[in-house]
């Protein structure tokens, strides 16, 4: 039977009208108001955050979503956010689930096409998935759910009071009962009206809040989900491009188009934006194809510019610093972030069916609604003539906010006016894909007396592109910003990301971009990972010259209760100081960001057994053997889920920590597949890792997808540092060695390997 409704609160939504009952709410979703509750002044984004802006900028079309219940007694909902791997698709059944009293299996979630009317409340990023929608969504399962009492109360006679709902069916105490599935035609409404439901409060709860499984992972491992390569569009072939040797370069002259198209297999050639378009009846008839052709390039839009030249420009770009060094009472740190790959594992792809009256694209797309408008305006028809499918994606980190490969699609199914199947290859997504851009973060903190004084971050980066729906939120919504100025795109995002969580008296922390035009992007957690690992790293030292341990330097400065105590349940369930051989250290990372808060304690191995060991096609060095990941994450929706994502941060960390990075040089990247850029592999994840997720701290889900990144970075460095007894100020450490001979960059994909089975593992 149904919980007790007194600890229910009430929300309003719809009834719409369908064949069979569908209810949509009409709510903010996500958090409540943002507040930061802190004993020194507050910074920006303690007062109102990234997510708290998307939030209101998802506000006022929240009720424009719907569950449906089916006669088979199923429920389903097409989810107005992008799965790539992120788990949103199984929390979101979980909600439904929750507040449906229906069995989780029951529960179908697709993915929405794009859809316009839905304005800024179509984006994937920024962590805020479940902030945003936990509240609309659990809304519009509810009012089905009431829906579907008071037509059982209706038919049976009797007060909608004694009706109750368990795993999908209706029961009374006299005995009557009757499935979701019986009554979904008797409940729909003719018409769409106002309706209002009570939601569960948390102590209710019987789905959130436990640890489920995947809703997925049966079909993902046993090959049956669906990427964009699995599509099958009719006559859509596959295709593939030659790319120029620089970043953005173009097409000059094609020499021999007409002979490529004469190969065997290929059935179309076409000069495009940045490339030449090769259509084919498989895959490697195109990389045949596009290898045989004989192309001159303009240079592209970086052309000329290496690491070295990068990082000159970066230097003369840095903000001064306000307060004068004070010799032995302050610590002047500067690091240096390499640039890193925004690849996903899965390359990107998209299909395109361009007509002369209309087009229809599939592809993953995280901000669905800007890529339609874009490809019409592209494709020179209306947007109604344009239909965007979102497809699950095999991973993301930041990359499919952007469009251009559906982009690049639809230009060449125009212009060879047949479907393609484009794939780019892994050479493509290195050299030619979005970057996380090279940054230099400069620190200096000054002390007295055992108090930290003040505290100055200057972070310089190459521009990171916002050029997405992003962006148009912060020029809608900049009045409720609590930042002024005359600022950037890039540097309000900074503002509303980046906060030190300790009382170091006046504390700033600016940005400042150098305009040069690599593909750049939001990669996974935008700024903070680099900024925490400076700013962690620094802590560290102030503790060392004011003779504390850095944990208990940690706890006597920070400002947030949250952080204190899942800094605590580190230090415990890590065994922060305990005895280790020399070359081997700990080292603690703490981070609040999307309303949650983590502390990360590591230990390290860089002996130098460990680290010349002998790795095959790999990276030796230190390596990571144990983690603890302590997560406050507000109310934990799946704690299993949250594991996933906490384990995932810890990986990238210790890749951008260590091992990972793309070498620029002359206007391009060296790095051309996953062999040439060292992510962390199974011979460098730490075999002992731990998540400890906190009980519920707030009513509300923080955001979760990249909260762990910032901190575990941090922790790492800070163990590298403790460890040698030196502190690492250019990232990864390995960046100064070149670990591979680069493909050449011409022809732009390399041949198709063919003796996998020999370098297996």
């Amino acid at each position: 039977m149904a919980e007790n409704r007194s600890s229910r609160r009430t929300f309003l939504g719809y009834l719409i009208a369908a064949p069979t009952l569908a209810a949509g709410a009409t709510l903010v979703g996500g958090s409540d108001t943002a507040e930061a509750a802190v004993p020194t002044l507050p910074q920006p984004s303690d007062i109102f955050d990234l997510g708290d802006l998307q939030n209101l900028a998802a506000l006022p079309t929240s009720g424009l979503i719907a569950v449906q219940v089916h006669e088979d007694g199923t429920a389903s909902f097409a989810l107005h956010r992008t799965e790539v791997g992120q788990g949103i698709t199984t929390v979101v059944a979980m909600m439904i689930a929750e507040e449906l009293d229906l069995p989780l299996d029951k529960v179908r979630v697709s993915l929405a096409d794009a859809r316009p009317e839905l304005l800024m409340n179509q984006l994937t990023g920024g962590s805020n998935t479940v902030r945003s929608i936990y509240t609309p969504v659990r809304t519009a399962a509810a009012i089905a759910r009431s829906q579907l009492v008071r037509t059982a109360a209706a038919s049976w006679r009797v007060p909608a009071a004694e009706v109750g709902t368990r795993d999908g069916v209706l029961r009374h105490p006299s005995g009557r009962s009757a499935t979701y599935g019986s009554l979904a035609k008797a409940a729909a409404s003719p018409r769409t009206e106002r309706a209002s439901a009570e939601l569960k409060a948390a102590p209710q709860f019987r789905v959130l809040g436990t640890p489920r499984n995947r809703i997925d992972a049966l079909d993902i491992v046993t090959g049956r989900k669906k990427f964009g390569m699995d599509l099958q569009v009719p006559d859509a072939k596959p295709c593939m491009v030659r790319r120029p040797p620089t970043i953005n370069g173009t097409v000059r002259t094609v020499r021999n188009a007409d002979a490529v198209r004469a190969m065997p297999g290929v059935t179309d050639v076409a000069a495009i934006t940045y490339g030449v378009a090769v259509r084919a009846d498989t895959f490697g008839q195109c990389i045949d194809g596009l290898r045989a052709l004989d192309v001159d390039w303009n240079p592209g839009t970086v052309a000329g510019e290496s690491d070295s030249t990068v990082h000159t420009k970066l230097k003369r770009a840095q903000l001064p610093l306000a307060v004068p060094p004070l010799g032995a009472l302050s610590v002047d740190a500067e690091f240096t972030f390499a640039f890193a790959s925004n690849a996903p594992l899965e390359p990107d792809n998209a299909v395109a069916d361009v007509r002369a009256d209309r087009a229809e694209i599939w592809s993953t797309l995280k901000v669905p609604i800007d890529a339609k408008q874009d490809i019409a305006r592209q494709l020179g028809l209306p947007a109604d003539k344009v239909v965007v499918h979102v497809v699950t994606g095999g991973g993301s980190f930041g990359r499919h906010l952007f469009h251009d490969v559906a982009a690049e699609a639809a230009e060449i199914s125009q212009k060879m006016g047949k479907p393609v199947k484009l794939s780019w290859s892994r050479t493509d997504d290195f050299r030619q894909g979005r970057t996380h851009p090279m940054s230099i973060s400069r620190v200096r903190a000054t002390h007295l007396l055992g108090n930290v004084l003040t505290y100055e971050q200057r972070h310089v980066s190459s521009e990171t592109d916002f050029g997405h729906g992003l962006g148009e939120m912060l020029t809608s919504f900049a009045a409720e910003l609590p930042i002024a100025g005359n600022l950037s795109f890039a540097e309000s995002i900074f503002l509303l990301t980046q906060n030190v969580p300790y009382n170091f008296g006046v504390v700033t922390q600016l940005l400042n971009e150098v305009p040069l035009r690599f593909n750049t992007g939001s990669m996974r957690n935008i700024y903070s990972p680099n900024v925490a690992c400076a700013r962690e790293l620094v802590v560290d030292q102030l503790a060392k010259k004011l003779g504390k341990d850095p944990v208990a330097f940690r706890r006597s400065f920070l400002r947030d209760e949250r952080l204190r105590a899942v800094l605590d349940k580190a230090v415990q369930v890590g065994q922060w100081g305990r005895p280790l051989p020399k070359g081997k250290a700990q080292g603690i990372g703490l981070h609040s960001e999307y309303r949650g808060a983590v502390a990360t304690l590591v230990e390290i191995d860089c002996t130098p057994e460990t680290v010349n060991r002998p790795i095959r096609d790999g990276v030796t060095g230190p390596r990571v053997y144990k983690a603890t990941i302590v997560v406050d994450a507000g109310l934990a929706l799946n704690p299993r889920g949250l594991e996933a994502q906490m384990i995932g941060g810890l990986n990238d960390a210790i890749a951008l920590a260590l091992t990972s990075s793309l070498h620029i040089e002359d206007g391009i990247p060296l790095e051309g597949s996953w062999d040439n850029y060292f992510y962390t592999r199974q011979w460098n994840t730490p075999p002992e890792v731990q998540v400890v997720v906190m009980p519920p701290t707030t009513g509300q889900p923080s955001g979760a997808g990249e909260l762990a990144v910032a901190p575990c970075f941090a922790a790492v460095a800070c163990a590298y540092a403790r460890a040698t007894g030196a502190m690492p100020t250019s990232f990864p450490i390995n960046h100064g060695t070149l670990s591979f001979e680069p493909y050449p960059l011409q022809p732009s994909t390399p041949q198709s390997p063919t003796d996998g089975l020999e370098t297996a593992f």
